[in-house]
């Protein structure tokens, strides 16, 4: 469905929250929902969830409140879930194989290609069923299979040129892992920087 404006980024940033719920529900067998029971559920506000879905033209009627099956396809279809999107992963060390082992990314809408890594001892090994490539192929590999997106978990002091390489090189945003505010170099692309620290640090405020 269009959009009916120009949506916040915070608007977009609830997306993937309300989608994982309708796809709980869904499982949970639930066919429709109201929007006061949603936002329970997710401890938001019904006239929240109302405003944020407008944004994309509204799925819900009135005294019926929303159809979940229809619900999740129109969400998967705004976060672009079905685009058949590529990632390669940068960087195969701890924090690197623990998301190629465990973290499902076609449940994000995307397939992991492969990963790369400096060290001899990684190439060739898989983690998760992903192979571990020299970063000496990375280029080669990227102009072969033109994926979309970079995962980086490589040392954060490598992280601004490699990217600044990756997008030159034609990729189309950036999972960053690094440590380093990768927005900040005017790379043109999205950036998505994600502190682990930040998170526990709000939940050591929280609990004084």
């Amino acid at each position: 469905m269009e959009r009916k404006q120009e949506v916040s980024k915070a608007v977009i940033q609830r997306l993937p929250r309300y989608y994982r719920n309708i796809c709980e529900l869904q499982a949970e067998g639930v066919q429709r929902i109201s929007s006061r029971t949603l936002a329970e559920r997710m401890g938001l506000t019904a006239s929240q969830i109302r405003q944020d879905l407008n944004c994309f033209g509204g799925f819900g009627q009135q005294g019926y409140g929303y159809n979940v099956d229809k619900l999740r396809e129109e969400l998967g279809a705004i976060l672009g879930l079905r685009a058949g999107r590529t990632a390669i992963l940068l960087g195969a060390g701890n924090l690197g194989r623990a998301l190629l082992k465990n973290f499902d990314f076609a449940a994000a809408g995307f397939t992991l290609l492969c990963a790369f890594d400096a060290d001899p001892s990684l190439v060739g090994k898989r983690f998760g069923g992903h192979e571990v490539r020299h970063a000496t192929e990375l280029y080669d590999f990227m102009e072969q299979n033109e994926p979309d997106v970079a995962v980086l978990t490589i040392p954060r002091g490598d992280a601004p040129s490699i990217a600044r390489g990756l997008v030159d090189r034609g990729i189309h945003g950036l999972w960053n892992f690094t440590g380093e505010d990768l927005h900040l170099e005017g790379l043109g692309v999205p950036v998505e920087n994600v502190h682990l620290s930040d998170s526990l640090m709000t939940l050591c405020h929280l609990i004084m």
